[in-house]
């Protein structure tokens, strides 16, 4: 009978200790059942009354997990996945010397892992992925010997990973991705001959993958040169990492006939893409190689992936053409070619992807006309081209692509002519961006018709007449920047009908009359109207969008002190040398004083740009391809170390 009542007390104990409980699982949990009756309870058939088995998966329910659960001796499966236990997991979790599988994921259990995992001998699946727990992986799960799957992913797990871990000789999971690990990958990974997944992701890993590992040729997804080995590899992830490296892998990869994802992005690999990227298997589905210090040119062999459904090579250095074979890639639903150097002429051929959902191409040196074609792609929902050189006028075709609906954004270009009606076709639209072009002609009353839009910029055009009434129709608009144009007339009473604006800028045109004092003009913050000549009660809203956001990082001091007309110039005095007396103390705070230092210097970098952007006049303002470019620089000093 003693052994009977220790299991019923443990998960008494169990219960006691959860204090949320969302769909009343534990309701039956009660003196009028047996035990072995208790939902997601499972007791022995061979030692009756003894627990094996407490299954409470996506249960709703929360709190401590009792530290009584180690007296469930019998037990072999403790699942609490999909729940929000929090707190430590209690060390007594060592003596359930029968576990074979313990799973706590989706929880939000923090502190260390416990330390004396490693007298749980039969354990087969350990899997503790996305919770909280920090500190080191503990060194003894290495003395796990029937452990086939281990999972650590999406925590804030440091220091590095351990060699003991090659003793796992069952193991064929090893999931770590999405952690703070840092030093290289061990050797000892390489005697797991049974690995066939393996996620590394998102750490700050270091060196080289071990040769060896590429001898294993049973690996179908490694989440981290001679790739080719891997004949079953179909995941290659090593995405955020600090890998150094070049492309060369490529032409290893080629041999990967089951090959599928490429991810690599957020790395330091260098180098051009290697004309062998045409030659692998037509598997392929998703090429992610943004954020590497890539350079040369897009190889026009990508046209043979015909299969390929994403491709990102953005925030690389690539230059030259976007190659006109990119237009036989019939299945692609995203195109990332953002922050390059590319020129030329966007190929019309990119009108043959009518799949396509997502195209950036802003952040370039393209020029010439956007091709008509793109009226083909009537899947789109975002199109990116500004910070370019593109000229002529909107083709109609383009504006008359309805599925677009996240952003349309052609701002800081060369494009003329006035806005087509065809912008009513919009109407599923949340931004719309159009600044900082050479536009002409009334906003067209069509506009009325894009009734979602929340952003709205035609800054820095020529646009003339009335603001229209149109635009009051707009009721959900949250931001509209009409400055720097040649509109004229009062300011529209329906401005002030628009609950939802919290951004408005009236500035630069020849508006008259007197500024409105309900609405969102009631915030001075809010709302520019600057250079306007003949408006009556304009001198207390002259604020400028970068002064605002110098405001977001100058301290609660700095900002109190000054006015906001004054904050650009105040920050400008103070760099750089005495940038941490209007920055707030806490970011540039680092763990010893080189540290601080080196983040002192980098917010000094940053404040500058700011500087930058804050001209009095907007022609006067560091334009935003040159603030990319400064921003790079920024990060390659400091952010590499």
């Amino acid at each position: 009978m003693q052994t009977n009542q220790t299991d019923r007390l443990a998960l008494i104990f169990f219960r006691d200790s959860v204090d949320e409980d969302l769909l009343g699982v534990l309701s039956s949990w009660n003196d009028s059942s047996h035990h072995c009756e208790w939902q997601g309870v499972v007791c022995s058939g061979r030692h009756p009354e003894r627990v094996v088995s407490l299954d409470l998966t996506s249960k709703g329910l929360g709190g401590l997990l009792s530290p009584h659960v180690g007296n469930l001796s019998f037990l072999r499966r403790l699942v609490l996945q999909n729940n929000s236990f929090r707190s430590e997991i209690p060390q007594s979790i060592d003596h359930l010397f029968r576990l074979r599988r313990l799973n706590l994921s989706n929880n939000s259990f923090g502190g260390q892992m416990p330390t004396n995992l490693s007298q749980c001998s039969n354990l087969e699946i350990l899997n503790l992925i996305d919770n909280q727990l920090v500190g080191k992986i503990p060194d003894d799960l290495g003395s796990l010997s029937k452990l086939r799957a281990l999972g650590l992913a999406s925590n804030s797990l440091t220091g590095s990973i351990p060699h003991s871990i090659g003793n796992l000789s069952q193991i064929c999971t090893f999931f770590v991705r999405e952690n703070e690990l840092q030093g290289e990958i061990p050797e000892t990974l390489s005697k797991l001959r049974g690995l066939r997944f393996v996620a590394l992701a998102f750490n700050q890993l270091t060196g080289e993958i071990p040769p060896a590992i590429f001898n294993i040729s049973g690996i179908v997804a490694f989440s981290a040169s001679n790739l080719g080995r891997l004949k079953a590899l179909k995941v290659m992830l090593l995405t955020s990492n600090q890998l150094r490296d070049d492309f060369s892998f490529i032409a290893s990869l080629t041999n990967c006939s089951r090959l599928e994802i490429i991810a690599v992005e957020l790395n330091f690999l260098e180098g051009p893409l290697p004309d062998s990227i045409g030659n692998l298997s037509n598997s392929v589905i998703r090429i992610s190689m943004s954020y590497n210090p890539m350079y040369g040119t897009i190889p026009p062999g990508i046209g043979n992936l015909f299969n390929l459904s994403s491709l990102g090579l953005a925030n690389n250095s690539l230059g030259g053409r976007v190659p006109s074979s990119i237009g036989a890639l019939h299945n692609l639903h995203i195109l990332f070619l953002s922050g390059n150097m590319l020129t030329g002429e966007i190929p019309s051929s990119i009108g043959n992807l009518t799949l396509l959902n997502r195209l950036y191409l802003s952040f370039n040196n393209f020029y010439g006309e956007i091709p008509r074609s793109l009226g083909n792609c009537r899947q789109l929902i975002e199109l990116k081209f500004s910070n370019n050189n593109l000229s002529g006028s909107i083709p109609g075709e383009v504006l008359s692509l309805s599925t677009i609906s996240i952003i349309f954004s052609l701002a800081h270009n060369q494009l003329s002519g006035s806005l087509p009606s065809q912008v009513g076709s919009l109407a599923n639209l949340v931004e719309l961006d159009l600044s900082y072009n050479k536009l002409t002609g009334p906003i067209p009353s069509s506009i009325s018709k894009c009734l979602l839009l929340e952003r709205l910029s035609l800054a820095v055009n020529s646009f003339d007449g009335e603001i229209p009434p149109a635009l009051g129709t707009l009721r959900g608009l949250q931001e509209l920047d009409v400055s720097h144009n040649d509109f004229s007339g009062k300011i529209p009473s329906f401005l002030v009908q628009l609950t939802d604006l919290n951004y408005l800028n009236l500035s630069l045109n020849k508006l008259e009359g007197e500024v409105p004092k309900q609405g969102v003009f009631l915030n001075a913050s809010a709302v520019s109207v600057f250079e306007n000549s003949n408006l009556c009660g304009d001198n207390e809203m002259m604020g400028r969008v970068g002064d605002f956001g110098l405001a977001k990082i100058t301290s609660a001091a700095t900002t109190e002190a000054m006015d906001i007309d004054n904050r650009s110039s105040s920050v400008a005095v103070a760099l750089p040398h005495r940038a941490t007396e209007i920055v707030d103390s806490a970011i540039c705070s680092g763990e010893d004083e080189q540290e601080t230092e080196r983040m002192r210097d980098c917010i000094a970098s940053v404040l500058m740009v700011g500087v930058a952007c804050s001209m009095e006049s907007p022609r006067d303002r560091m334009g935003m391809a040159e603030v990319l470019k400064e921003l790079h620089k920024i990060r390659a000093r400091y952010g590499a170390e």
